[in-house]
């Protein structure tokens, strides 16, 4: 006995972009289609903040804080905002928090999607692209205060060097030179990330950077957690090199933390950046 035929549109030959297979057969799937009364939805949904990335010598690494909020509430105290898109990149999720996060799961199906029906990888600048047209989707909900502005750094094969790639809400994309910051807190992790970062960081070192660029923006900024003793909730981080990427394993991260937060007990505004006779580090 046959079973249920699937939708002819599911037998034809498409397009190599899953969002746009969707927009055509579903489009009320598509993060962003979801109906809201006028005005501003701001403080309906939790909001995640602060994405960090920045290239080491042999390619990048990308972290996110762990706190969510609700105007003056923390909404959720151990949140991820830092997932693989596929193999060789990473994206990290700023604004709305629901929204993103869906964003990241159609974005990774996306670029799956590609791989299988085009039998090849996307090119760095193409997975930029396809990131970039999923934030303009969503320019109605931004419109609202339901903003998603994601971070999104990888390892790219073909220049086989890290690259970190920005977005406004309205999808406009841009490419940062070796290390970017965005959310609540970015202003003062680019400002500590300025005085510390180095061009021939090994991964290591660049996770330790991050970290203190992290601690510098939850120690301005009241929506970015730091790094929680108590609870043992640290940074998620993925490093992606030549070899793809991985997340660091949890009690590596803890120990760079703590290193961190011991340098602090004796410094509490973090190292100083070195003076004279040290190569510019951008």
């Amino acid at each position: 006995m046959n079973g249920p035929r699937l939708p002819e549109a599911f037998l034809q030959p498409g397009p190599s972009s899953f969002a746009d297979f969707l927009a055509a057969q579903a489009p009320d799937l598509l993060p962003g289609r979801t109906g809201l009364p006028q005005g501003s939805a701001a403080d309906l949904a939790p909001h995640a903040t602060t994405i960090v990335a920045a290239t080491f010598a042999d390619g990048v690494v990308m972290a996110g804080d762990r706190r969510a909020t609700m105007g003056n509430i923390i909404a959720q105290r151990d949140i991820e905002k830092v997932f693989a898109a596929d193999e060789y990149s990473a994206v990290g999720i700023a604004g709305t928090a629901g929204l993103a996060v869906e964003m990241v799961r159609l974005f990774q199906t996306e670029l799956e999607h590609y791989e299988k029906i085009e039998g090849n990888r996307l090119s760095m600048d193409g997975k930029a692209n396809r990131l970039a047209a999923l934030i303009r989707n969503n320019l109605p909900m931004a419109m609202q205060g339901l903003a998603v502005v994601p971070l999104f750094a990888g390892y790219d094969v073909r220049a086989e060097q890290g690259r970190i790639f920005s977005y406004d809400v309205t999808g406009g994309r841009y490419e940062e030179t070796a290390f970017h910051a965005v959310g609540s807190g970015s202003m003062f992790a680019r400002g500590a990330l300025k005085k510390l970062y180095r061009h021939d960081l090994s991964a290591e070192q660049c996770v330790e950077v991050i970290v203190q660029a992290l601690y510098d923006a939850a120690d301005d900024d009241s929506a970015t957690g730091g790094p929680d003793l108590t609870r043992r909730i640290f940074p998620v981080v993925q490093v992606i090199s030549s070899e793809g990427g991985a997340r660091m394993d949890d009690a590596a991260v803890a120990a760079i933390a703590d290193r961190v937060i011991a340098g602090r007990m004796q410094r509490p505004d973090g190292p100083a950046a070195a003076l004279g006779g040290e190569e510019s580090a951008r």
